[in-house]
This record gives C-alpha cells, sequence and structure tokens, in this order.
C-alpha cells in the first residue's frame, strides 16, 4: 500500500480565509490527518471577492474573467501560495516532501444546470510557485457530465466513517459552511448526498449589511432573538426543497428579502431556524432515518444552529471535533484525498452524490518546473 503525503487547500462560500490541511492517505481507505492551519482575508479581499461573485454572475464563458475577476483569481492564488508557504515552515517541511497539492478554489459561480461551474484560481501558477504537483479545477468533469459538481467530499467523508469503524449503522456528515450539504453513509450502500440549502451565508450577509460585521459570531444575535413564522414560511417555500438528492445549489441561490422588515436578533433567528430545516428536510430524503449526525464547517461553531439542528431533525448533534475529526479542516482535507483519488485515477463523484451517470474521477494536474 502506497502512502501519499498531500495537503488540501479550500476557500469555502463563507470566504472568511484559507483552510490548508495535510493528510497521509492511500486515496482509499487508510487516512492519517496531519496539521492544519487557517490564514483569514482581510476586510478588502473579502470584498474583492464579493464583488468577483457579483461579476461572475453573468458569465457564460467558465474560462473568462472579465472585470475585477482577474484580479480576485491573483489574489486567491497569492494568498493561497502563502499560507502553504507558511504551513511549511511552521511544519518545519520541505517541498520535496509534499506529493500533491489538492486546490480547490473559490466558487465564483455554480450553475450545474447550464453545465457551468467556475472556481478561480490559478492552478499551473501555484505549482510553479511552490515546486509541487497541484490538482485543480475538481468539479468541472463531472458538470461537463451532467451531474451537478457538488458535494465533492462525501468519498472523503465515507473514508472516514469506516477507518472509525462507524459504518455499522447509518450515519450523515452535515457540512455548514457557506452552503450546507450533507453525507449518508451506511453499510453496504455508495454515499448519499446533496446540498441542503444555505448555511451560513444569509446570516453572513444580513450581520454585514445590517451591523458590518463578517458573522454572527456564536449565534448571539440569533439566540438573542425570535423566529418569525411567517418569514420562515416563505423562505421555505422554495422549488429546491421538493426536488429529490442528488442536487447542488449556488451561493446566492436563496434570497434572505423575506426577512427584510424583521429587527437583526429576529432576522438572524428565522435564518437560523432556516438553515436547520433545510437540513432536516434533506435528511428526510436520505434511505434511512439517521440519529448520529456529526456537523463541520463553520455552522459547527454556532451553538444556537446546532441546537435548532437538533431539535428540528430528532438526532444526536455533535461536532466533528468531538467525533475525533476536524470540523474546521475537514473541506480542506477532503481536497487532499481527493487529489490523491484523481493522482491514481479513482472516481470520487458517484450518481448517488452528484447524479452523474457513472463514478467519475476529475481535476486537472498541474506539474512544476523541474519536477
Amino acid at each position: 500500500m502506497t502512502l501519499y503525503r498531500a495537503i488540501g487547500l479550500m476557500s469555502g462560500t463563507s470566504m472568511d480565509g484559507v483552510d490548508v490541511a495535510l493528510i497521509e492517505s492511500d486515496g482509499e481507505n487508510a487516512v492519517a490527518q496531519g496539521p492544519t492551519s487557517f490564514t483569514p482575508y482581510g476586510d478588502d479581499e473579502r470584498a474583492l471577492l464579493r464583488a468577483a461573485l457579483a461579476e461572475a454572475a453573468v458569465l457564460a464563458d467558465r474560462d473568462a474573467r472579465p472585470g475585477v475577476l482577474a484580479q480576485a483569481e491573483k489574489l486567491v492564488t497569492d494568498r493561497h501560495a502563502e499560507a502553504v508557504e507558511a504551513f511549511l515552515r511552521e511544519c518545519d517541511l520541505a517541498p520535496a516532501e509534499i506529493d500533491l497539492i489538492g486546490f480547490h478554489g473559490q466558487t465564483v459561480l455554480h450553475r450545474p444546470e447550464k453545465k457551468l461551474t467556475v472556481q478561480i484560481g490559478d492552478g499551473a501558477a501555484l505549482a510553479r510557485r511552490l515546486g509541487i504537483p497541484v490538482i485543480h479545477d475538481f468539479r468541472a468533469w463531472d458538470v461537463a457530465n451532467g451531474g451537478q459538481g457538488a458535494p465533492l467530499v462525501p468519498a472523503y467523508h465515507r473514508a472516514l466513517v469506516e477507518a472509525a469503524g462507524l459504518a455499522g449503522a447509518p450515519v450523515a456528515l452535515v457540512n455548514i459552511g457557506g452552503v450546507s450539504n450533507v453525507t449518508f453513509v451506511a453499510p453496504g450502500l455508495d454515499p448519499v448526498a446533496c446540498d441542503c440549502g444555505p448555511g451560513n451565508a444569509l446570516i453572513d450577509d444580513l450581520m454585514l449589511a445590517r451591523a458590518g460585521a463578517p458573522m454572527d459570531r456564536d449565534g448571539l444575535s440569533a439566540r438573542a432573538g425570535a423566529a418569525n413564522a411567517a418569514a420562515l414560511a416563505k423562505l421555505l417555500d422554495h422549488p429546491y426543497f421538493a426536488a429529490p438528492p442528488p442536487k447542488s445549489l449556488d451561493r446566492n441561490a436563496f434570497s434572505r428579502a423575506p426577512v427584510d422588515g424583521l429587527s437583526t436578533l429576529d432576522a438572524a433567528a428565522t435564518l437560523v431556524e432556516f438553515t436547520a430545516e433545510a437540513i432536516a428536510m434533506s435528511l428526510r430524503q436520505m434511505p434511512a432515518r439517521v440519529e448520529r449526525l456529526v456537523v463541520c464547517g463553520g455552522g459547527a461553531r454556532n451553538p444556537t444552529i446546532l441546537a435548532a439542528l437538533a431539535r428540528r431533525a430528532n438526532a444526536r448533534v455533535e461536532t466533528a471535533d468531538e467525533a475525533g475529526w476536524s470540523a474546521d479542516a475537514m473541506e480542506a482535507q477532503a481536497f487532499a484525498y481527493l487529489a490523491i483519488r484523481s493522482w491514481k485515477g479513482l472516481p470520487f463523484s458517484y450518481p448517488t452524490t452528484t447524479g452523474a451517470p457513472r463514478p467519475l474521477c476529475g481535476g486537472v494536474l498541474e506539474m512544476p518546473t523541474g519536477r
């Protein structure tokens, strides 16, 4: 069994910064989690990324970089390179000791119904600068073949569950980033997965617009408010929730307009209930009832969301940290794992996770000069 040492990089739809994670794995069931780090974006950098999101909304060509998109792509590439360089110094590692980097990039548009998904970030430039092979553009091949291009992390979720000996009963792993998604893992079945609905994105946008804050830290605003039933019903009246999995979303698929007339506290409380109920509805679409939910992503740091989820899903909720994994670095670790699978030509999207017509590999390999 050959183990590969890979670094995974993730900048999620919450646009809070760059997660870096090191794993050693065979790309199958052997996974050893290594050190992790996080490099936050500054306020100006988040503003540029938000401008890139707006610019990307009208893209028809996934390779085009009009307006601020070119500037944002350079920012994403540079910040990821700096994050890896700092990580290697902190861990006393040389580039030659790393086999692969899995570079997700920053999603600025995800429209699988139009066979269009755009992640900015220059994989070739990153490989040249770091001197390490980089695999990037993980979603495009799945989308080009009729898949949703998301979620991609279920292959890693299944490996973690099996390695931990938890595969004897159904387990669901819920990632709450800007968008929320769920992976259902049960004995003898391929993983079943889908995007659930909003994660932190609507709450983050609300707090930025109302209070100039990037998030509702620790869910304090939502905890102090009261959910509005009428506004929540309007938010949940969306055709996406009736569609069966697999399915996926763009970060901006939902509007927070139904809470615009509410106070900030009540609006935050309503959006928390929206996030929790969207996840609960997705769980009800899984092949069997799930009694154990493991939560990762930024939402794992929000006790108000966790409490709402436990109540609405009627299940035991724990964070990935409590399960012995990493709530913060899960997606970065996943893209390290997917890079290894891509290198080996192994599939990481499936009919039951992305709706691909068959199990598919993906990713684009960029080799550094001289290696």
